[in-house]
């Protein structure tokens, strides 16, 4: 246990921190299962919606550290590849 203030406030923040990257990764993943269910209902208006909401979700996870930049590239041609097939 750390028993130098600045470290409890690290122990502190890394726990806040450790908690918003996986809710970050934890909705990247449901966005994800959402487009796969609608291109595989056929609905394209709903795939386009789910696909742009992946998208902007994914940037931002990157943008914030929460994920690698090479990640969000390689789900977002992921996911590009799943829209393109409908």
């Amino acid at each position: 246990m750390p028993n130098i203030e600045q470290q409890k406030h690290r122990v502190r923040s890394a726990a806040r921190e450790r908690l918003e990257n996986l809710r970050f990764r934890s909705t990247a993943k449901t966005l994800y299962k959402r487009l796969e269910d609608a291109v595989a209902a056929g609905d394209s208006t709903r795939a386009d919606e789910e696909h742009h909401a992946l998208v902007r979700w994914l940037d931002r996870a990157s943008a914030r550290g929460a994920i690698h930049p090479n990640k969000a590239a390689r789900k977002k041609s992921q996911a590009a590849r799943l829209v393109a097939k409908r």
